[in-house]
């Protein structure tokens, strides 16, 4: 099996990946980082979770300490979101920590003035939003007259945010002769004219099927009414005795509600959405990530960039309503190789939203019974007696108040589960 010491990058490099406690290169690496040393445009597709991100950081590191020191921007790296962003700085800041280049991140939503500090201060690589690149760009704050390396990571993303208009002023700004890398999670045909206006015979790197789900994660619906998804996720936390869960809504206002639910039943969970401040956010992530609190529950701001070493489990509260969408969800579990669950709870409303998602994925995705849990552990059917058919009186006093649910059997005291499983 390929290792990364095969592969062509420098001392440097390799030592901080070791450092880092990866050994193996995922497919993508292994087969994006050798063709982006050589120089070629590359137009990569990979889904979520596959380590992508290292797949062009590594070798743009690499490319950038063998050339010339200069004062200038030479490499881009455009990116969708916030998240993102701080997501790929993180990337060079672990991979680049042996080497003298510095990366500057910037984005919108806070304050300019410590992004012009770090920017004057000297920036081999920059990572940015669109937006707020071309405001410092406006200010002149920024010049990208002399870059050598452009990466557009996640270019489906921008395309579907609207980022389009934005992409094209930017490319209006940089030098003709560069290398242009693109990473998508699908080759559309918008992507495809996308790479034929900023690329020059990009060599194709894909390393799975266009809209496939990641291997690695266990994908399981369960049917339940609308009314009852509170209960029910409450029951699955407790029950399955999850000590770390990302959940996923549709809206703003159902985020903070079901955070505010979860509180109120024992579980330690907070809420991330675009209404919330970036320093907010920032900090909410960076909790999470230090596993500060049990459930952080989104909307899809966070589907796209959220990198979580040992995400175990995901949980579609909601059912997103555009289909690519849940693929990008449940691929924040399961990164990298790791085994990962992803739980859906589907309301009869959502029975189409369901349909849409089988057919792109190209998976039945069954429908089965809302689990039993057991010390912590799926138990099938024959193991324990039936409980009474009839739900039990909700224990909440008032609006806003729930009862504890850690010593609750079925949610709906009807539910079958036909297999067992385990978990790490």
């Amino acid at each position: 099996m390929t290792d990364f010491s095969s592969l062509g990058l420098s001392e440097p490099l390799l030592t901080a990946v070791e450092e880092a406690g990866y050994k193996k290169p995922t497919p993508v690496q292994a087969k994006a980082i050798p063709m982006v040393l050589t120089g070629r445009d590359i137009m990569a597709s990979a889904q979520t979770g596959t380590g992508k991100t290292a797949g062009f950081t590594l070798p743009l590191l690499h490319r950038l300490s063998e050339m010339r020191a200069s004062q200038d921007i030479r490499a881009l790296v455009l990116v969708p979101t916030r998240e993102l962003a701080l997501q790929v700085g993180e990337s060079f800041a672990t991979y680049g920590k042996h080497l003298p280049l510095n990366a500057v991140t910037v984005f919108g939503g806070v304050d300019m003035a410590p992004q012009i500090e770090a920017l004057e201060a000297g920036a081999d690589i920059l990572i940015a939003t669109p937006g707020r690149l071309l405001d410092l760009i406006s200010k002149e704050h920024v010049s990208l007259g002399k870059l050598r390396i452009l990466v557009l990571d996640e270019a489906d993303r921008m395309l579907d945010l609207g980022f389009k208009d934005d992409i094209d002023r930017i490319l209006q700004g940089v030098p003709a002769k560069r290398q242009s890398l693109l990473f998508s999670a699908t080759f559309s045909p918008e992507i495809k004219q996308l790479a034929s206006e900023f690329q020059r015979h990009p060599v194709k790197v894909e390393v799975s099927s266009q809209n496939s789900a990641a291997k690695t994660v266990q994908q399981s619906v369960y049917p339940v009414d609308h009314h009852d998804k509170p209960e029910i996720l409450s029951y699955i936390i407790h029950g399955g005795r999850w000590n770390k869960a990302l959940v996923f809504v549709r809206t703003k206002k159902s985020a903070n509600k079901v955070a505010e639910l979860l509180v109120q039943d024992g579980i330690q969970a907070r809420a991330i959405h675009s209404d919330k401040s970036q320093h907010l956010r920032t900090r909410t992530l960076d909790d999470f990530k230090r596993n500060r609190f049990q459930v952080l529950v989104a909307t899809d701001v966070a589907a796209r960039g959220l990198d979580i070493e040992q995400l175990p489990l995901v949980v579609n509260y909601d059912l997103p309503k555009v289909a690519q969408d849940y693929v990008h969800r449940i691929g924040r579990s399961g990164r990298a190789g790791t085994a990962g669950c992803a739980i859906t709870l589907m309301s009869p409303e959502e029975r189409k939203l369901m349909d849409g998602i089988r057919q792109l994925v190209k998976q039945s995705l069954k429908v089965e019974p809302v689990p039993y849990f057991e010390n912590g552990e799926v138990r099938p059917v024959e193991s324990y007696e039936q409980p009474q058919k009839e739900k039990p009186k909700p224990s909440r006093k008032g609006k806003n108040h729930r009862g504890k649910s850690s010593t609750r059997k079925s949610p709906a005291g009807k539910h079958k589960n036909k297999r067992t499983k385990t978990r790490s």
